[in-house]
């Protein structure tokens, strides 16, 4: 599966657009992880309990992204993006979409 988060790809000709695609998941803080970033947020830098949790959340959203687009049918997906909105306190969900396409 060929991503691209520009609307066109260099020597590939789209023939057909299917739609949007989508993936997300919805992840929360666990405790152990607020202990160590209470403690981190005290002495400053980075959270890296958290920054690993939003790149597993991420990752996972792409693989459902790429999922539904070849469900599709599609040989790519272009214009993706990521989006993150808090569901509730300590919850948020990430969301991966873009647009599927058939290429020649």
């Amino acid at each position: 599966m060929i991503i691209t988060s520009t609307e066109t790809l260099p020597n590939k000709e789209i023939t057909e657009v299917l739609g949007i695609c989508r993936g997300s998941t919805v992840r929360a803080r666990n405790i152990g992880r607020d202990i160590f970033a209470g403690l981190k947020n005290i002495v400053g830098g980075e959270i890296e309990e958290y920054t690993k949790l939003q790149a597993q959340a991420r990752e996972q959203a792409l693989q459902r992204v790429i999922r539904d687009a070849e469900r599709m049918g599609a040989d790519a997906i272009i214009n993706l993006r990521f989006n993150t909105a808090m569901v509730m306190q300590g919850c948020a969900e990430i969301l991966a979409y873009g647009t599927a396409v058939k290429l020649k």
